[in-house]
């Protein structure tokens, strides 16, 4: 069956638009689900909405929004009063600029859509749009909204569509010095920059997300068929790191493991001032072991 569109509106550039439909692009549907129930009688468990003070439970009707202005202080806001605010995209996304892709920070970068043309009138319209974007090779910006609330979308041609991600406003983006500028100013050694640029050689691969592995979703996939067939449950048990203390020698040893593993996506780096570095630190090490 084909999935729902989770908003349908209207494309608009300028005194150009066209009807579209907006569908997630990614899905979290195949994930495991669990339930919750009560252990004595295996009865499932269900919530109900209560008030918070007298403990009675409260109809759908009877629940309001509010806004907390300060403790046990609320402005109360009523559904019509919510819809009253005046947004003129709720149903169109109206392109407003267009911008390099380049300079959107990945930060910002939140969810996901491809946006198809919604029915045979306006593909005309659509792919002039598509294709617009796609020749100049930037990203549109538009406000939307959904569920009640605005946002901005980034649009970029996609195949024979489009796909389109909403982005965070500052407000919502924590500002990175918080966090970074206690950091120390390591001044990196040449020798072991060489050994670590050498172990990203050795790794450096084509992006393929096939290869992703969910281990979580497997390792519960196999737990719940072992409690299917009453099969015992043992803890896995848990690998340490390898105590390696000295940082030039685990940039060392990794090199020897990279290589064991990788030799099938490995460069050729051979004679390059890289490859040389990396092979004098080798023999170093090999002449530090003899000596001891």
């Amino acid at each position: 069956m084909a999935p729902r569109a989770y908003w349908k509106g209207y494309l608009k550039l300028s005194l150009v638009s066209c009807p579209i439909a907006l569908f997630p692009a990614s899905s979290e549907r195949e994930k495991i689900r669990f339930h919750q129930l009560n252990r004595q009688t295996g009865n499932r468990i269900k919530y109900r909405k209560v008030d918070a003070e007298t403990g009675d439970e409260v109809e759908a009707d009877d629940i309001i929004k509010a806004y907390e202005v300060s403790k046990g202080e609320y402005v109360q806001l009523e559904p019509e009063e919510l819809d009253a605010i005046a947004l003129e995209s709720k149903r169109v996304v109206d392109i407003d600029e267009f911008v390099p892709k380049a300079d959107i920070d990945d930060l910002y970068m939140s969810n996901p859509y491809f946006v198809v043309p919604d029915g045979d009138v306006g593909q005309q319209a659509f792919a002039v749009i598509r294709e617009a974007i796609r020749k100049e090779g930037v990203v549109a910006l538009a406000k939307v909204v959904f569920t009640s609330r605005e946002h901005i979308i980034a649009l970029e041609a996609r195949g024979k569509g489009l796909m389109g991600v909403t982005l965070r406003y500052p407000y919502e983006v924590r500002n990175e010095k918080e966090f970074f500028d206690d950091i120390e100013d390591e001044k990196v050694p040449k020798d072991m920059l060489d050994l670590a640029l050498h172990i990203v050689d050795t790794k450096r691969s084509k992006f393929n997300p096939r290869k992703f592995e969910d281990r979580y979703e497997d390792a519960l996939t196999e737990l719940i068929r072992k409690k299917q067939n009453g099969e015992k449950i043992e803890e896995p048990k848990e690998r340490a790191p390898a105590n390696v203390v000295n940082l030039m020698d685990a940039l060392r040893q990794s090199i020897g493991l990279e290589a064991g593993r990788g030799q099938d996506r490995k460069p050729s780096s051979r004679g390059t001032p890289r490859h040389r570095a990396v092979k004098k630190s080798a023999r170093s090490s090999a002449h530090h072991r003899k000596a001891s």
